[in-house]
């Protein structure tokens, strides 16, 4: 990973039931009209629906820029179209990019790269205990290591994993891409019994998203 930084915004909307109402016509325009929206804001993102999953959301935009301020210009366009009208936002959370001290390897992002989104996106904050920040860094990298090695024994998930420190109430922000809901769960269970799972603090809510383009994500939600 380079030094450059980027920023991320987990953005998760709740749609207005009165959406439902609008002409189908309208509604494909409307989407149309969300589309360019977010072309205009110059930032790269993912739609993701999460639709008769969470109770609290309907989509999610995963939103990476090189500012906070860039960040913002996404619901700053987004509320200026019909859909924004019918949207309210149920969660958001904000963290950065910056090298792992616990993996000599490439830690890039996948949001960053070029490589095509999986199917699904599990999204949530995670928390470790002041205890683990007090511990020998030897220990810490020990307990890292085993961690790693069972990620490893999952290799069709990838992780993204970005810093909320000072920026969110949380410590990080994971981002598991996989296309087999089953295998992550596999993965969640074996961490589970890994030593580092004693000082996790918080690792909920734990969010599926279903990746989708924009317009039939729009098109969609009623």
């Amino acid at each position: 990973m380079t030094d450059e930084r980027y920023y991320f915004g987990f953005m998760f909307y709740h749609v207005d039931p009165k959406w439902r109402w609008i002409a189908d016509m309208g509604k494909s325009e409307s989407a149309k009209e969300v589309e360019q929206a977010l072309k205009l804001s110059g930032v790269r993102y993912r739609a993701y629906s999460t639709l008769g999953i969470r109770a609290e959301s309907d989509l999610l935009l995963w939103v990476g820029a090189k500012s906070v301020t860039d960040l913002q210009k996404v619901p700053t366009r987004l509320f200026s179209t019909v859909f924004g009208k019918y949207i309210e936002p149920s969660r958001n959370y904000l963290s950065c990019t910056r090298q792992s001290i616990y993996s000599s390897g490439n830690t890039t992002v996948s949001f960053l790269t070029d490589a095509t989104p999986k199917k699904y996106a599990v999204v949530y904050p995670f928390t470790k205990t002041r205890e683990w920040y007090l511990l020998p860094s030897e220990s810490r990298q020990h307990m890292m290591n085993e961690h790693i090695a069972v990620s490893r024994r999952h290799p069709d998930i990838i992780l993204n994993t970005t810093y909320s420190f000072g920026l969110d109430d949380q410590d990080f922000m994971l981002a598991f891409e996989t296309d087999d809901l089953s295998d992550f769960q596999d993965l969640i269970m074996d961490l589970r019994a890994t030593a580092i799972s004693k000082y996790v603090q918080s690792d909920t809510p734990m969010m599926v998203c279903v990746k989708q383009d924009i317009v039939p994500l729009v098109e969609s939600l009623g």
